[in-house]
């Protein structure tokens, strides 16, 4: 007998710095009794006491990769992904001046099925890995623009909190139907 490969959604939560990007992926995640995979850049910057370079972004996001590959082993047909590689792109150039190519190969072939924006309405909260907090509408407005630019499905989620749960919630139903 042939096992059935089961359909996993994949939803990218991605926006500025201090945008709510964990709490909404590990609460989505609650609410729909499924896996999310953590940022893993916050992790390994945590570690790293030098300056990063090029080549610690290109292994950030192989390992941001290779943990959701993983997680969706585990997930119940949804995934949320908190941060992808548009954000080791944007990094990239804004940083470095330019971006891998292995880096933006991987943009257009390991797509989402719905791309969450984060809007910068909640207050800047400082940790040791945030860095912009004067930047914050300025990345907002680089991340809209590879949005827009790839046709991906998106949709901005602005709002406090709960709310920003409600109209993710609503997003998912609207590109990807019902889940319960």
């Amino acid at each position: 007998m042939e096992k059935e490969i089961k359909r996993i959604y994949r939803i990218a939560i991605l926006g500025s710095e201090s945008t709510g990007k964990t709490t909404l992926a590990r609460s989505l995640a609650l609410r729909f009794q499924t896996q999310w995979v953590p940022e893993y850049a916050r992790e390994y910057m945590s570690i790293q006491t030098d300056s990063y370079t090029i080549a610690d972004i290109v292994e950030i996001a192989k390992h941001q990769l290779e943990e959701e590959s993983q997680l969706s082993i585990r997930s119940n047909k949804l995934l949320f992904v908190d941060t992808e590689l548009i954000t080791s792109k944007i990094w990239c150039e804004d940083v470095f001046g330019f971006c891998p190519d292995w880096i933006d190969d991987q943009i257009l072939n390991h797509t989402y099925d719905l791309y969450l924006l984060t809007a910068n309405d909640l207050p800047w909260i400082a940790d040791p890995v945030r860095v912009n907090p004067q930047r914050r509408d300025y990345f907002h407005n680089l991340y809209l623009k590879v949005l827009q630019e790839n046709k991906f499905p998106f949709e901005v989620i602005s709002g406090r909190y709960e709310s920003r749960l409600f109209s993710a919630i609503s997003a998912l139903k609207k590109h990807l139907g019902e889940f319960e």
